[in-house]
């Protein structure tokens, strides 16, 4: 039996398949603990190089980096949705003096690196042009720039996806252009694109932390903050397991959220009630 991609295994390729992945498993659990033991040996573990987070002060300061690196995100992430989805509209227009700046426009910013485009917003705009931005700014349109330009492509091609006939029998029941795209073509797209713009939204989430660069107080800035301090035993590698695990935390949120989101989308319409007599709906439906 095989599918158009590939062939599906058999008994003999499961077989191996399945001793490939223990032995893969094996092997990166045994690296995983050749590493710890080697940090256990270094001390990384003592209870001295854990003591800087019982500080109250530290850990206000970490909720305080949190809040910048979320603050951000938010911010940055509903800023690209908005760009993605007005380029991509611009893109996908039939009127070529509003396609071709608005793809010149996507195609610009996606080809420069985000840190460069942070560089030149937090710093080129005020010795260039004398306009002052903040570092949490320059964060947030940086971000939206580079990855409203990724969305716009998301969404020009998850728009070209869908079916060439959902439009043509909807121009032909007489609707607008407008009420085709929000009414037709826009339903069918979000739920192909929904992952894809997940994905996207998680970089958003992880490029905040290029924020350290300009010195934006977020949680990289802090993480490395606290792990030059000598006083508190110079704790880079703990800090860091921290901060890890507080991003990790931070995009399985942004997962749950995702995956509730799409169950809602892809949710059908409810069944109608039916009578003993096998009618759709009562006796008003009768009626």
């Amino acid at each position: 039996m095989s599918s158009v991609l590939y062939d599906v295994p058999g008994p003999v390729a499961r077989a191996r398949n399945r001793t490939l992945s223990v032995v893969g498993v094996g092997a990166l659990l045994a690296f995983l603990g050749f590493v710890g033991w080697r940090f256990a040996e270094a001390g990384a573990f003592s209870a001295r190089m854990w003591e800087w987070i019982t500080y109250i002060n530290i850990q206000y300061l970490l909720l305080d980096a949190l809040w910048n690196t979320v603050s951000a995100f938010l911010v940055a992430a509903v800023l690209s949705l908005l760009f993605g989805a007005v380029f991509a509209a611009g893109r996908l227009s039939d009127h070529r003096l509003v396609s071709g700046p608005a793809t010149a426009i996507v195609e610009l910013f996606r080809a420069i690196p985000l840190l460069i485009l942070i560089f030149i917003l937090y710093f080129g705009m005020s010795q260039g042009l004398g306009i002052e931005i903040s570092a949490f700014w320059a964060v947030v349109i940086g971000l939206m720039l580079y990855n409203g330009s990724v969305l716009a492509e998301v969404f020009r091609a998850g728009v070209n996806a869908v079916p060439r006939g959902q439009r043509e029998a909807a121009y032909a029941l007489g609707l607008r252009k407008t009420q085709v795209m929000t009414n037709v073509l826009l339903p069918q797209a979000v739920r192909s694109m929904l992952p894809t713009i997940l994905s996207q939204l998680v970089v958003v989430l992880k490029d905040t932390a290029l924020g350290f660069i300009i010195l934006y107080p977020e949680l990289l800035y802090q993480a490395r903050f606290l792990g030059s301090q000598n006083q508190l035993g110079a704790p880079i590698l703990q800090v860091a397991i921290v901060i890890a695990i507080i991003y990790i935390g931070l995009c399985l949120i942004l997962s749950g959220v995702s995956r509730l989101v799409e169950k809602r989308l892809t949710r059908g319409p409810a069944a109608p009630k039916t009578t003993d007599t096998g009618q759709v709906g009562g006796a008003g439906a009768v009626l």
